[in-house]
Parts: C-alpha cells; sequence; structure tokens
C-alpha cells in the first residue's frame, strides 16, 4: 500500500472519529437523561429509525442531532430542480458554474437546518419524563441557542463529508451515515448477548437472525454487482484514430440506478407523519402513530410501495439516455442492429427501464423482506434491510475506489520508470 493511499485512509478515519465525538456533545440547556429517558420509550417507533441512522445522537440531542439529513434534502431538490429547470441544469454541467450550484446547495442546507432546528427546540417544550422537563432554561433563551448549535453541528458535518470527499477515500455524506448505522453494532450485540443469556431469547433464532443477515448482505452484492452491458461498435476511422487509446466497446447500465436513494426517500416520507404525531396526547392520533410504526405491517407495505415508486422516479433523473445516445454519435459509435439518434436513445431507455423494474423489486424487498422475517421469529429488536443496504453499498464504493488509488499509484510508477 503506497504512503498516499495510506494518508488518504488515515485523513477519513479522523474525520470519522472527530464525527463520532461530536455526537457525544449536547445540545445546551437539554436534560439529557430526560431525553434518554424518551427515546428508551420510544425505540421501536420513527423515532427510534432516526435515531439508529444518527448514530444515537438523537438520544443524546448532541449538536449533530440532525444529522447530515439537511444537506441531502438540499442536495436532492436541486437535483430535482437542474432536471426541471434546462438553466439550472446546464449551469451544473460547466466548472465554474457547478461551484455556483454546490453554493447553492449550502445556503439551501442552512436554510432548512433553521427551520429544523427552531421545531425541534420547540418541540421539547412539551416533552418531561418523572415530572421533570427536557429544558432547563429558559424557553426564549434556549431556542436560539439550540438552533445556532444544530446548525453549527450541520455544518460541521458537511464540512466534514466535503474533506472526506475531496481529500480522504470515499464519499463523505455516505460515510457519515455509514459510521453513524454501524456505530450501533456493538451495542446491539451486547444486547443480543444479554437477551441469550437471561433466556429472553432462544440460541436457534439467534442463528436464524445472522442467516438472514449474511442473506441480505449477499443479495445486496451480488445485485449492486450486476449490470448490462450494452454493446458498441465503432467505425474504422474512430479505431484508428483511437488505436493508442482504450475505447469502451459497451455501455454498461446497473440493475440498481438509483441507488440508496429511494429506501432513505421513502423512510423519511413515512417517518415525518408518525415522528410529529409520537409527541400526541390525543388517544386517536396515538392509534394512528401506532399504525406507522415501523415495526407494524402498514408501515412497511406503503414502504415497499414508496420504494418501487421513487426508484423510477430517481432513475428517470439520473440516467439520461438521450445524453448517451448523443454522445455516443459524436464518437462515432452505435449499438448494432440500432441506428443512430432517438433508435439507440429509445433502445437504451427500454434497456434501462426494465432494469429499473427489477431494480426496484429488488430494493422494496431488501427494504422489507427482512423485518418480516425478523418478526416472525418474535426478535425483540427492529432489523431493517434498509440500514444493511447503505452499509453494504457504501463499503462496496469504498473499496472500488480503494482498488482505483492502488492502480493509479501502479500506472504513476510505471509512468515514473519510463515503461
Amino acid at each position: 500500500m503506497s504512503k498516499d493511499l495510506t494518508n488518504k485512509i488515515l485523513i477519513t478515519l479522523g474525520f470519522l472519529f472527530a464525527y463520532r465525538i461530536l455526537s457525544y456533545i449536547p445540545v445546551p440547556g437539554v436534560n439529557v437523561d430526560v431525553i434518554k429517558a424518551f427515546f428508551d420509550s420510544n425505540s421501536n417507533n420513527a423515532l427510534g429509525m432516526v435515531n439508529m441512522f444518527s448514530g444515537n445522537a438523537v438520544r443524546r440531542l448532541s449538536i449533530i442531532s440532525l444529522g447530515i439529513m439537511p444537506y441531502i434534502t438540499a442536495s436532492i431538490i436541486m437535483e430535482l430542480l437542474a432536471a426541471t429547470f434546462p438553466t439550472l441544469g446546464q449551469m451544473k454541467k460547466e466548472r465554474d458554474g457547478m461551484t455556483k450550484y454546490m453554493q447553492i446547495i449550502r445556503y439551501a442546507t442552512v436554510a432548512i437546518t433553521l427551520v429544523q432546528a427552531i421545531g425541534v427546540s420547540m418541540g421539547l417544550q412539551s416533552m418531561g419524563h418523572g415530572g421533570e422537563s427536557a429544558i432547563m432554561i429558559d424557553m426564549s433563551l434556549f431556542v436560539p441557542i439550540a438552533a445556532f448549535s444544530m446548525l453549527t453541528g450541520t455544518m460541521l458535518l458537511m464540512w466534514i463529508g466535503e474533506q472526506i470527499t475531496q481529500r480522504g477515500i470515499g464519499n463523505g455524506i455516505s460515510l457519515i451515515i455509514f459510521a453513524g448505522i454501524v456505530s450501533g453494532i456493538p451495542a446491539a450485540i451486547g444486547g443480543m448477548v444479554n437477551l441469550i443469556n437471561t433466556g429472553e431469547l432462544n440460541f436457534l433464532v439467534v442463528i436464524g437472525i445472522l442467516v438472514v443477515i449474511f442473506a441480505t448482505i449477499g443479495a445486496i452484492i451480488y445485485v449492486e454487482l450486476g449490470e448490462r452491458r450494452v454493446p458498441i461498435s465503432y467505425s474504422r476511422k474512430t479505431m484508428m484514430q483511437n488505436q493508442n487509446k482504450r475505447v469502451m466497446n459497451y455501455i454498461p447500465i446497473k440493475v440498481n440506478l438509483s441507488g440508496v436513494i429511494p429506501p432513505i426517500f421513502a423512510s423519511a416520507v413515512l417517518m415525518m407523519p408518525s415522528t410529529l404525531m409520537s409527541g400526541s396526547s390525543n388517544p386517536y392520533v396515538q392509534k394512528i402513530a401506532d399504525f406507522l410504526s415501523p415495526n407494524g405491517y402498514l408501515f412497511n407495505v406503503l414502504m415497499f410501495l414508496g420504494v418501487i415508486f421513487f426508484a423510477y422516479f430517481y432513475a428517470s433523473i439520473v440516467f439520461n439516455a438521450k445524453d448517451i445516445s448523443e454522445n455516443l454519435k459524436k464518437q462515432g459509435g452505435f449499438i448494432p442492429g440500432v441506428r443512430p439518434g432517438k433508435s439507440t436513445m429509445d433502445f437504451i431507455n427500454e434497456v434501462a427501464s426494465r432494469l429499473t423494474f427489477g431494480g426496484a423489486i429488488y430494493l422494496g424487498l431488501i427494504s422489507t423482506l427482512p423485518w418480516v422475517l425478523v418478526k416472525t421469529m418474535g426478535v425483540p429488536f427492529y432489523f431493517g434491510g434498509t440500514a444493511v443496504l447503505i452499509v453494504v453499498q457504501v463499503a462496496l464504493d469504498t473499496m472500488r475506489k480503494i482498488e482505483a488509488q492502488i492502480y493509479m499509484n501502479k500506472y504513476n510508477s510505471l509512468n515514473t520508470l519510463g515503461l
């Protein structure tokens, strides 16, 4: 392993360590014990799921309790706007325009974070446990302090993510989510061991759970590495011009074009009403919140349908068959048996649509099937495929980038030697 790659890995680990330290710094003026007691009593609903993705930062109400989600939300909104308005889409393709594009995302992140931070701060006023209030200082002073603290925490996370992407290995934002989920694994293992020791959990059930987890991981790896390679032929003139260069002779189209965005989107949409209703004392509202619990059947049915919808929606944004067709025509390439231009675009769209159907069903099953299997085994904790999907995808992507860095270092060494 080269020194450059080692430094990048160490930089990545250093920033992730800083992220984990930030998760232990609480917002000033809150009663952490009351917050923990509240989340312990809501560990099996939407709040527990949000806490899992944040690496227990929400349970401690740390300065990064909002996580990196405001930044992701701003990025997704900008992607939708870029796909809708051609001017914004053209800005994204230019180097100088991309700088402005990212600056708009940062400003949007600040606005979204402030709205969410003020909402959370005001919502804590009605939270209490055992006669104690969640807020220990005057409310008029707490709201601006808490909002500024959460804004600072989210901006730090955004900066850490960008630094990892630029100076480390892998996508910084994805690795932050990855680290938050993985940080809860030791506690989950410890809890399972305690349940086995006390006799509350049968050892055979544990083996069944492990089989489900490893089968889920194997299925994710198999599908995520799968792709359809559409063959391409080039004219003799093009091949002569590029005889010293490697010309790709196929178009790789992944089975899962939309990545982990559909499960994240569907989870966010479904968890929002459940989270808002969880603080209500109205028995009817509480009953609706129970129906929308991540451990309930309704939530997972809606989750399956939502994932399929967002898989098609996001794939239509990120995969542009028209651009691929035009670039292929400019390079003198064509798909055998298909005319260049509109026919090529229609053919690629048809292939992508078929793959998206399979990818959408796969994402829906991964997001809900592990829950169904674990539910039938009577396991007293939540296990969802969405978290496993994110962890495995980020791990695969990081390994690819490490492998690419190793090959790049080898080529640089050969060039230095004059070979």
